[in-house]
């Protein structure tokens, strides 16, 4: 039902959106672009989906034995379910899958998703912290902007660097949350602090993962800037670096499907200083694409994984 709901939603935004823009001038933006620059651009999804596997293969255990080869196929089985099960379910099922092969315990495997994910929305708000403390157009909207990134990342960093913090705060979210939500997070709080055990007991490990976060995050603005490229538009790259992000985040609010409108409608107004409505929807289409071609990727992959999605739909 929630998923059916998000997909109406995004359903409203887009025709809201669409019949704000000249959609014949939104076709002729796809029939002028630059066929090489769109190749190179989508193509982009192969080293973001590889670097990826990489780091969740450096996220393991060394006695879990996870090649290369099975840590992307866990990133593209996750893309393919992350577009049917609701709150980005496809990543818990990812340490469902670690753990039924023998990989390591369930509460490890949960452990390092959580932390990988901990990692991705860390290393997008120091990309957009960069971009927006160096962008030369700041108004109100911008720093305000500014101060709650700051603001998101400085948490953000005390929950991972501090234990005693990360309880403190989980604790005290626990007793104003509601009950379904309370259990969660009691259940999270316990796999925050095993996560702390197992990284901060390598700090080589952990400066790694860190690294290679922040680079594979800039693969992703960097897609995007190609994706400009390719739709024969500019925006100077410290611009895109410092507005793509902020369009990621307006589409990872928990109210449609993928992020599909309410990304679109961000990047439409965000980028309207620099090129126009139907190649800001354009932009948007794109940006849509880049959770949709991993996800066609992944599909081969499925089918030895769905056991673990009926056990996890079966205990949700």
């Amino acid at each position: 039902m929630k998923r059916l709901i998000s997909i109406l939603v995004s359903l409203i935004i887009l025709v809201i959106l669409y019949t704000k823009i000249d959609f014949p001038r939104l076709i002729e933006v796809f029939r002028s672009c630059n066929p090489a620059w769109m190749v190179i651009s989508l193509g982009m999804v192969v080293p973001i989906t590889f670097f990826t596997g990489w780091r969740l293969k450096q996220l393991m255990p060394a006695r879990a034995k996870l090649s290369l080869w099975e840590a992307n196929k866990l990133i593209l089985a996750a893309s393919v379910l992350n577009m049917v099960l609701p709150s980005k379910m496809g990543d818990i099922a990812k340490a469902y899958f670690m753990r039924d092969r023998g990989h390591l315990s369930g509460s490890l495997s949960l452990s390092i998703v959580v932390f990988e994910k901990a990692c991705d929305m860390l290393s997008l708000l120091l990309w957009c912290a960069f971009g927006l403390l160096l962008y030369p157009q700041k108004d109100a909207f911008f720093w305000t902007m500014t101060v709650g990134i700051l603001g998101g990342l400085t948490l953000g960093l005390l929950l991972l660097s501090s234990k005693l913090f990360a309880q403190f705060f989980f604790l005290t979210a626990r007793r104003v949350a509601p009950k379904k939500v309370a259990e969660k997070l009691k259940t999270l709080q316990t796999s925050w602090g095993e996560m702390h055990d197992y990284f901060w007991g390598d700090p080589a490990q952990l400066a790694r993962v860190a690294g290679m976060s922040i680079f594979v995050w800039f693969l992703h603005l960097l897609q995007i800037w190609l994706f400009i490229l390719a739709l024969n538009a500019w925006a100077p790259p410290l611009i895109s670096f410092a507005l793509s992000p902020l369009a990621i985040l307006a589409g990872l609010l928990p109210l449609t499907f993928a992020g599909v409108g309410t990304r679109d409608a961000a990047l439409v107004a965000l980028y309207a200083p620099y090129f126009g409505a139907a190649t800001g929807a354009a932009l948007g289409l794109l940006c849509t694409s880049r959770y949709f071609l991993p996800a066609i990727g992944g599909l081969p992959f499925l089918n030895q994984y769905l056991s673990t999605v009926k056990q996890l739909k079966k205990r949700a």
